[in-house]
């Protein structure tokens, strides 16, 4: 579930770069997509004050339209329950602005309605760095799992011998992976060929 990604909602982050933050979600949305994950987009207000989701989610996911709700806690939006119900899954990762309302919120929601909650760290922000950081604390309180959203491709990719997304996994890495994929670029261009890890 990617919570609120908007103009409004980044012009207060201050705890992560813009730049660092659109390329971090840019990069979490692109994993999901190779790996078949069903995605949530929410946004708030978005018409009336916070804008439309980023323009690179919605370039991954170009067909599926954001739930827009009014509600700071999307789990308080029966369209959004209803729709993370459908998938029948019990694990849900979740990233979103700001992480002290609009993602804090929705995952100990969903901790308490029985989910196993992860969320990506560096793909949410807080208005400063004190507040995404004390979000953070009371996720991991509440047992939701932290991550980085490189962590999250390199765990569903999991194995270099997965040809069905290796090219695409190093693609995203070399896009968005900052060192690691420079990394990557590095190794083909010594060693020819393929990239590993």
């Amino acid at each position: 579930m990617l919570i609120d990604h908007q103009p409004q909602m980044a012009f207060a982050t201050k705890s992560h770069s813009i730049s660092e933050l659109r390329n971090n979600v840019e990069g979490l949305a692109k994993s999901a997509k190779i790996f078949g994950v069903p995605t949530i987009l929410t946004t708030v207000s978005a018409k009336s004050f916070s804008g439309d989701i980023f323009p690179e989610i919605q370039a991954v996911f170009p067909d599926q339209k954001p739930i827009d709700r009014t509600t700071m806690n999307p789990w308080e939006d029966q369209r959004v329950v209803d729709k993370a119900n459908s998938f029948n899954k019990k694990k849900i990762v979740m990233a979103g602005l700001w992480t002290e309302v609009c993602l804090v919120d929705p995952v100990l929601s969903a901790i308490d309605a029985g989910y196993q909650v992860y969320f990506i760290s560096d793909a949410s922000g807080g208005v400063s760095t004190e507040a995404h950081d004390m979000a953070v604390q009371r996720m991991i309180q509440h047992g939701a799992i932290p991550m980085t959203w490189l962590q999250y491709l390199l765990e569903m990719q999991r194995d270099w011998a997965n040809q069905k997304t290796y090219n695409d996994v190093l693609t995203i890495a070399k896009d968005h992976g900052g060192a690691y994929g420079l990394g990557a670029i590095y190794a083909a261009q010594i060693f020819g060929g393929k990239e590993g890890k």
